[in-house]
């Protein structure tokens, strides 16, 4: 079977590692286009294609599979299958009906819940108990296409969205190699999503991590998770963004104003319109995460103060 892989960030990778390390015939790796980066603008590879081009696989970028000129390209390398991992362009149909098996697509999501742009953001978001990986034959729809197989995981109190996407992306590499051979024999049986269970995200902005203190602890603890590793959860002070990058959310109530910084045993804690949500590793802007005790240990006059909501 000949394939073309198509993806660009870190979860796309084990998927790509293991078609290679299962002797797949890989005609081409198709990525974004480099991308300026820092104060230099230096040009930075996506993950995929920096891994690509250490096996020494043939990379693709084109601005757009909706051209002539890159669906000819593609025409000509003749693939049996296109597999998409977060690859961040939309396939046109033209795409999607060249190969003689089609296109599927790896959604680390339990579809049809969380369709869209970050399934992994959103379960966490949601409070999710279960996430889990989805493969899907890809049709015009977003994330529409029926199912080929799935894989379920719990989702764990301490889990981020980084944690939980290196999980599913080892999970998706796996399935996939698994559900390759048969995809080929035709002794695959897909199954249409449930419509009435659909839900969906939108692409997220930076300016969504910042806390609104007037939330339930518990909903902003999920934010704490979801928004973790980028682009963080984050309150002001000072005039200074401080990062929460893990809390816990507690049940206490308190009498103090939604926003005030109250101290615990173990640090300190925000009271919000239902609990307190247990502050234990912070970063302010200069300077390196920190547990809670030593940030206090620098910042007094945090205990007492009103955050923004």
């Amino acid at each position: 079977m000949r394939l073309v892989f198509m993806g660009t960030p870190a979860f796309a990778v084990p998927a790509l590692r293991q078609l290679v390390l299962s002797n797949y015939d890989l005609a081409a790796v198709y990525t974004k286009q480099d991308k300026p980066t820092g104060r230099g603008q230096e040009l930075s590879f996506s993950a995929v294609k920096s891994i690509a081009l250490e096996f020494g696989l043939k990379v693709m970028q084109p601005c757009s599979l909706k051209k002539t000129e890159a669906q000819a390209e593609l025409t000509a390398l003749a693939p049996d299958l296109v597999i998409v991992v977060a690859f961040g362009q939309i396939l046109p149909k033209e795409v999607l009906r060249l190969p003689r098996y089609g296109c599927i697509n790896i959604h680390p999501s339990l579809l049809p819940r969380h369709r869209g742009a970050a399934p992994i953001v959103s379960t966490i978001l949601c409070g999710d108990k279960w996430s889990g990986v989805s493969l899907m034959q890809m049709d015009e729809g977003l994330d529409t296409g029926p199912i080929i197989a799935q894989n379920h995981v719990l989702v764990r109190d301490d889990d981020t969205a980084g944690t939980l996407s290196d999980k599913l992306s080892l999970i998706s590499a796996q399935m996939l190699v698994d559900v390759l051979p048969r995809l080929a024999k035709g002794t695959i049986t897909q199954h249409p999503q449930d419509e009435t269970q659909a839900t969906y995200f939108k692409p997220m902005a930076k300016e969504a991590g910042e806390i609104n203190w007037n939330l339930p602890a518990l909903d902003i603890w999920h934010q704490v998770r979801a928004y973790q590793p980028w682009p963080s959860a984050f309150t002001r002070f000072n005039g200074r963004i401080i990062k929460i990058i893990e809390a816990m959310p507690r049940e206490t109530e308190c009498t103090n104003p939604v926003g005030s910084v109250v101290p615990l045993e173990r640090g300190c804690g925000v009271n919000t319109s239902h609990g307190i949500l247990e502050l234990r590793r912070l970063q302010i802007e200069g300077k390196q995460v920190m547990s809670a005790t030593n940030f206090l240990n620098g910042q007094r006059a945090f205990i007492g103060a009103i955050l923004p909501s």
